[in-house]
């Protein structure tokens, strides 16, 4: 998010949209505007999915908004196209949110009352997070700009796409790697 999609103001989800509006209407840095857009959705993590997951999605919010203070603080933006910039982050976006989503854990915002409400539909986790995204996509173009959530949009097409896809891989178990991996 930091190095592709941020520094043209386009957010990758419901709270980095959030986290760039406060940051646009009170001048916070991008990875405090994050976790304070994280605290409310964290509260309903704890009594929806318990601690442990909690705790995860905690830990995951947190490295995040500080590599993201980090990156944006430190490391020199070098751009090539914002097209080019859209689809390297809407692919390393939805690969770590579908990692994190196999692991148990979620990147927080918007994930979370997506996953509670495909968990109690039975639905696509990546789309009911497209839903409620079109949203707060659509805040944004009102205030800050409306091509950002052409590309927001975008982003959020292909990024969701992948977190389906890694969301229902089939991973076989590999035999190899278990410690009674040979056979007597």
């Amino acid at each position: 998010m930091s190095l592709f999609l941020f520094p043209h103001s386009i957010p990758s989800g419901g709270a980095a949209g959030l986290a760039i509006l406060v940051n646009h209407w009170f001048g916070l840095s991008l990875g405090f505007s994050l976790w304070l857009s994280n605290i409310v959705f964290l509260l309903f993590a704890l009594k929806y999915f318990g601690y442990t997951w909690t705790f995860r999605t905690i830990l995951s919010v947190a490295v995040t908004s500080t590599i993201v203070s980090f990156i944006t603080d430190h490391v020199p933006h070098f751009h090539v196209h914002i097209l080019i910039d859209l689809a390297a982050g809407a692919l390393f976006y939805g690969i770590g949110v579908g990692l994190l989503i196999r692991a148990g854990a979620s990147s927080g915002g918007m994930v979370i009352p997506a996953l509670m409400i495909a968990t109690y539909k039975k639905w696509s986790p990546g789309k009911v997070m497209m839903a409620i995204n079109l949203f707060i996509f659509s805040f944004t173009a009102l205030v800050i700009n409306y091509k950002i959530v052409i590309y927001a949009v975008i982003c959020q097409f292909f990024s969701t796409n992948i977190i389906d896809i890694i969301y229902q891989l089939k991973f076989r178990q590999l035999l190899f790697l278990s410690a009674n991996w040979r056979r007597r």
